[in-house]
């Protein structure tokens, strides 16, 4: 009765015994780099999406853009040096320098209208 009790705790512990006896032989053997090397890439396998998140969050801060649509005023956010489409108007913008600037296809003028008021003449 007791003997079954212990037997069945060996069996529970048999995967990392024989991890143990496997990462024993490989360091008598002299292969210990492999198992440095297999414990390194473990590590960066955990280590290199926090690193990727934060260097993500970091990029981002740096390049979004939050500014108003030169064209309808709406507010917009970006990344810097890319195109975007304002949800309002529809105009295709340009991220440059931290700013939004109307896209325009090269060999086109862009002209402001200025509204005048009307006179009459009199004779």
């Amino acid at each position: 009765m007791t003997f079954k009790k212990l037997q069945f705790n060996f069996e529970k512990i048999r995967p990392l015994l024989t991890l143990l006896a496997i990462a024993w032989l490989l360091a008598s053997l002299g292969l210990g780099w492999l198992v440095n090397s297999l414990v390194i890439i473990v590590g960066l396998l955990f280590l290199l999406p926090v690193i990727a998140f934060f260097g993500f969050r970091w990029w981002l801060q740096k390049n979004l853009v939050t500014n108003q649509c030169p064209v309808c005023g709406y507010e917009l956010t970006g990344v810097n040096n890319s195109q975007v489409q304002c949800a309002n108007c529809g105009e295709q913008l340009l991220v440059k320098n931290f700013q939004f600037q109307r896209f325009t296809p090269e060999g086109t003028i862009d002209v402001t209208a200025v509204e005048v008021q009307a006179q009459s003449l009199e004779d």
